[in-house]
């Protein structure tokens, strides 16, 4: 079912492996034409558009845009308590390992009499969205949620698309997430006209239950999503921040002979389910480990509840085991391939896993499923798609934290640095800079 790619023979920088790697293809430029006219039409019309969006995109035209408060309190009171158990369990350890990532502040005395002070101030309101589709996120509403109320965020707007089989409102598991968390605004929307709408606000639409304004507009946008969802990120960019574009779901696996081939197998599954689009990538040195795997993958796929979507994913392109002449050359592999997320089942795999630059999330040890991630580990699952581990990173406080420094120098330590000054305005020809100094002290 997995394709597979032999590197034994290869010697490819960097670059190169980039370019033989299986990878899902995201074409975001393309989703821009589309999306583009959805955010004016939202910016434009505000809730018609988005009703007509609705009932054009999710086959329902909503009575309630933004969800009734009696709706959230139903849902969490109607909530299987299992369920909600394990919630409340997520909740707690995301607030644990949130509260470990809050920067400290600083104050550095550069000179005597001259400070300079970190300031992390959040952002003041944010716009978080969860995705509906294929499957339920309550666990996104606590990865968004969580992150943002550790960091201080006062004003949070969750959006997720509305439900035919619910009357025009999101899943009743994920309007009961946002109950448990305290969270009131909530908006039956979904996609790019979400983004839209939480970038540029929306007006309400007369004779409906919206009021004149349905929505205000939100400093910062995050949250997981199909490809019009990262488009529309992009498009909105700049008038507000993004956390990523993030795309389909990807995991790779970095496993040697001793590798259990019924775990990996199963954690390449698990990753299939999310979406006939999705990656799973096994990196190995071991072809009798790759046949192994490929064994247990015909057996668990044929039993599992998603079958059909499982093997879609697995046999597309995006999808494959790379076989490698040695660990070196695996993770070189891993980290041209920049995984969302990254399992290590090696030999001394937490010593293999600091040697990893490029990964979303890294997964060390064969009791360390990736799915133990998506819910309960204490991280986030927002995590950055399609080789942007490179450079990004996943959901965090500092997504609605901003660094503003604080200087404050006294006229002695002023005077001590006001030479050096002239000389350097002087030097780029801005001598106003330098008489601003001068003038404090005459």
């Amino acid at each position: 079912m997995l394709r597979r790619i032999d590197l034994r023979a290869s010697d490819l920088a960097p670059a190169a492996l980039v370019d033989v790697l299986p990878r899902a293809t995201l074409d975001v430029e393309a989703a821009m034409a589309q999306v583009l006219p959805i955010i004016e039409d939202v910016r434009a019309r505000g809730g018609a558009a988005l009703r007509d969006l609705a009932e054009r995109f999710d086959g329902v035209r909503p009575e309630h845009l933004r969800v009734p408060a009696q709706a959230l309190a139903e849902a969490l009171e109607g909530l299987d308590p299992q369920v909600r158990e394990a919630l409340e369990l997520s909740i707690a350890h995301n607030r644990a390992g949130h509260t470990a990532q809050l920067p400290t502040e600083r104050d550095t005395e550069i000179l005597p009499g001259g400070h300079v002070r970190q300031r992390w101030v959040p952002v003041s309101r944010v716009g978080l969205y969860v995705p509906g589709g294929l499957a339920v996120y309550p666990s996104s509403v606590v990865m968004n949620v969580v992150a943002a109320q550790v960091a201080g965020v006062r004003s949070l707007a969750v959006a997720s698309p509305p439900q035919q089989a619910f009357g025009g409102l999101p899943h009743p598991t994920i309007l009961a997430a946002c109950a448990l968390l305290g969270v009131e605004e909530v908006y039956a929307v979904g996609g790019a006209q979400a983004v839209g709408m939480l970038a540029h606000g929306a007006a309400g639409e007369e004779g409906t239950p919206d009021g004149a304004q349905l929505c205000a507009p939100v400093d910062v946008v995050t949250g997981p999503g199909n490809i019009f969802v990262a488009a529309a990120k992009r498009a909105v960019m700049g008038r507000v921040g993004i956390d990523a574009e993030a795309g389909t779901t990807e995991i790779a696996v970095l496993a040697d002979a001793g590798a259990d081939p019924r775990y990996v197998a199963a954690d390449l599954i698990s990753q299939a389910e999310h979406d006939p689009a999705a990656a799973s990538v096994l990196v190995t040195d071991s072809p009798d480990l790759a046949d192994a795997v490929d064994a247990e993958i015909e057996r668990q796929a044929a039993a599992t509840t998603h079958a059909e979507r499982v093997r879609t994913a697995l046999s597309g392109p995006q999808s494959g085991t790379v076989l490698v002449t040695d660990l070196e050359q695996g993770i070189a592999v891993c980290d041209a391939y920049g995984a969302e997320h990254l399992e290590i089942q090696t030999a001394d795999a937490a010593a293999v896993a600091e040697r990893i630059r490029n990964a979303g999330a890294i997964f060390v040890g064969p009791y360390s499923p990736v799915p133990l991630g998506d819910y309960l580990a204490g991280s986030n699952h927002v995590l950055p798609t399609g080789g942007t581990a490179r450079f990004a990173s996943g959901l965090s406080v500092m997504a609605f934290l901003k660094p503003v420094q604080v200087i404050e120098y006294d006229a002695a330590a002023l005077r001590k640095v006001a030479g050096p000054l002239r000389a350097l305005a002087v030097s780029e020809d801005l001598p106003a800079h330098a008489d601003a100094v001068d003038l404090r002290l005459a």
